[in-house]
């Protein structure tokens, strides 16, 4: 995790151990395009299974495709809190959703491992980014965003949420949170042209 901050504002970015859950689930299960935002499939790339014999009594792939969205908007409200982490055996957090159950029932070891290895991942990456200064340009945007202003920053905060996605961009989640591949900040000039124009509305 790593926070950036002035006198009444702060940025901070991390990755989100449910989100990286859901979004095994959701690539392994085959749901290309569910959910709002639609985020590309994650890297490295996630083989696809056949459910349909696992989901045909409780509502079949349509089915799962719902209550994977529901989940996935419950997740995306309670950002950053990860009070939505699955709970195994029987995951209450997916109550009412029986096909997305019976899918996490089947790949909840794969998927735990797999966002594990991702979070760890992101750690050393982010170490990486510390030692390198490869934050700094987050203070510099919003420190020239007040020189254009001629004012101080508002009292905002954003949380930028990281995933190693595959489309290196980033989605806005009104009213102060970002979505974003998690290797979008090696190319400053991609990063600037996601995150500027959020610091410019916030600030």
């Amino acid at each position: 995790m790593h926070h950036t901050g002035g006198p009444g504002w702060r940025i901070t970015m991390d990755t989100c151990t449910p989100m990286l859950l859901a979004l095994y689930l959701r690539d392994v299960a085959g749901l290309a395009g569910a959910g709002t935002p639609s985020l590309s499939h994650v890297v490295p790339s996630i083989r696809a299974a056949d459910h349909s014999l696992l989901t045909s009594a409780v509502g079949g792939t349509d089915a799962l495709r719902d209550q994977w969205e529901v989940w996935w908007g419950r997740l995306l409200k309670a950002l950053p809190d990860g009070r939505y982490e699955l709970t195994p055996p029987d995951f209450p957090e997916l109550a009412g959703m029986p096909a997305l159950q019976r899918v996490a029932h089947a790949h909840y070891g794969a998927a735990l491992s797999w966002s594990r290895e991702q979070t760890q991942l992101y750690s050393i990456m982010s170490a990486e980014r510390e030692t390198l200064g490869g934050h700094k340009i987050l203070a510099d945007l919003v420190q020239n965003r007040e020189m254009e202003l001629g004012r101080s920053a508002r009292d905002f905060t954003l949380t930028i949420v990281e995933v190693p996605l595959a489309e290196q961009r980033a989605w806005f989640i009104e009213p102060n949170r970002l979505i974003m591949s998690s290797h979008l900040l090696a190319d400053q000039d991609v990063f600037r042209s996601y995150v500027q124009p959020v610091v410019e509305l916030l600030v």
